[in-house]
């Protein structure tokens, strides 16, 4: 016997998806990663001490505890949980490592639609867009671990900001002047990973450069484009429209059986 759905049976069709709860913390994840990149300036730049290190550490403890929530109600709510935990390391990542947060400012670029007027063009644009963003906020965070870990080293050369942006400069273009170096443990171990960024970021950006200048010279030679098996298939099924067959036909499916043996001659 059946009986009629009630609201306790509904309830779970109308919970929390990973689509909705994306929708509810989109923009204040994008807050928390500016606060976090605000505050982790403040505190490096301007070399805060007492109350206003607090402050400091406070707003970037309250960040981090944002993102730990984000990062657990989507790991709780992922269906099946094994596939998205390995699909989202870089989200444990943001979680793990302080430096990585303004990375989520990225997704904010996103939304610049410019020059998108074809699909080309548009994949394009949001590389390029991704490409110089990822530089910048490497280059900034890059330039404030650094300075951080060196600032009062023994050794040290790296002593104010506007050398630690030299240095994140010439590092991530992997150029490498030598007048400015880590001498640290932790100040080294940003360096590879700001080269590694650096190597990826440029190799991204170039292969776009390259293919818009593509794009841009095959422009009017449309005819001397090779055509694709998609294109292929189309014109097949239009030409089988036109002769009333079914789609996916040959010609001799249509003529009827070929004969075994020769036509007879007729006197």
């Amino acid at each position: 016997m059946t009986h009629a759905p009630t609201a306790t049976d509904a309830a779970p069709r109308r919970g929390m998806t990973l689509e909705r709860w994306h929708d509810i913390t989109y923009w204040p994840l994008i807050v928390a990663s500016l606060l976090f990149i605000v505050a982790y300036s403040w505190q490096v730049i301007a070399d805060l001490q007492g109350t206003a290190y607090l402050v400091a550490r406070l707003v970037m403890g309250i960040t981090w505890l944002v993102f730990v929530v984000d990062y657990l109600v989507r790991l709780s709510i992922a269906k099946p949980r094994g596939v998205w935990f390995r699909r989202h390391i870089f989200d444990l990542l943001v979680v793990s490592v302080p430096a990585l947060r303004p990375l989520r400012l990225l997704r904010a670029l996103t939304l610049l639609h410019v020059l998108q007027r074809t699909a080309g063009t548009a994949l394009r644009s949001r590389i390029a867009i991704y490409g110089i963003g990822a530089a910048a906020v490497l280059i900034w965070i890059a330039a404030l671990a650094v300075l951080e870990s060196e600032r009062g080293a023994p050794g040290a050369n790296i002593e104010n900001f506007g050398d630690a942006v030299w240095w994140a400069f010439v590092t991530i273009t992997t150029v490498g002047y030598g007048d400015f170096y880590p001498v640290t443990g932790w100040g080294r171990f940003v360096a590879v990973l700001l080269m590694i960024g650096g190597v990826a970021v440029v190799g991204v950006v170039t292969a776009t450069l390259a293919s818009w200048v593509l794009e841009r010279a095959a422009q009017g030679h449309e005819d001397q484009e090779p055509a694709t098996r998609a294109q292929f298939r189309i014109i097949a099924e239009k030409i089988d429209e036109l002769r009333g067959a079914p789609p996916g036909s040959t010609p001799a499916d249509d003529e009827g059986p070929v004969p075994n043996g020769p036509t007879p001659r007729t006197s």
